[in-house]
């Protein structure tokens, strides 16, 4: 297997990925399950499917090992009210996402999109994000990947920072107000696939 990639992850790392002794990178995994899928899987996986079930299945390992154990389910953004609240919140989806470390999220996103010293404030509770852009990476990094779900992420935060008028929330309503309208085309979309539109 590591000869199939150049030693990049290492005969050894393969070797420690499949003790099951510990959970290993999301990189070495991913590597792992495209070393080992036949060309017949891959055929018929044309989809990801199988990256897609390793990946839930790794973030679940992640959380079983690492999880503190009151965190017995993701964070829900619409019991968000105040700052202290929208804080706890990232720190608990970034606990339910496996402690992705502040490194990995950050090569996560794009370009200056969340430098690794922000996340780490993030997760530590002594910072919030600075704009929405950031918080939709940081949450992207923490796998918060539907536009619905991230538009109820930004208005949890335009609701705790108006409440306390920490900062400037015009930002974040207008973040918010567009990923509700791509969710709202999304979900047309769906519906017009299946031929149920109204």
């Amino acid at each position: 297997m590591a000869t199939q990639v150049n030693g990049m992850p290492s005969k050894a790392t393969f070797e420690r990925a499949a003790s099951g002794a510990s959970v290993p990178s999301w990189a070495t995994v991913e590597t792992f399950i495209k070393v080992t899928v036949t060309k017949e899987e891959e055929f018929v996986d044309s989809r990801g499917l199988a990256l897609e079930h390793g990946r839930d299945l790794w973030i679940r390992a992640r959380r079983a090992t690492r999880a503190p154990y009151y965190v017995h389910k993701a964070p829900d953004p619409e019991l968000v009210s105040t700052v202290a609240d929208f804080s706890r919140a990232l720190r608990n989806q970034h606990v339910w996402a496996g402690y992705p470390t502040p490194g990995e999220m950050e090569r996560m996103s794009g370009p200056g999109e969340l430098p690794s010293t922000t996340t780490r404030r993030i997760i530590e509770g002594s910072g919030l994000p600075v704009d929405p852009q950031q918080a939709v990476a940081f949450l992207k990094a923490c796998y918060v990947n539907s536009v619905g779900d991230l538009a109820s992420w930004l208005a949890a935060a335009a609701r705790a920072f108006t409440q306390h008028n920490v900062r400037e929330v015009s930002a974040w309503m207008r973040a918010h107000e567009l990923l509700r309208s791509l969710a709202s085309q999304e979900q047309d979309r769906k519906l017009n696939l299946l031929g149920i539109a109204g």
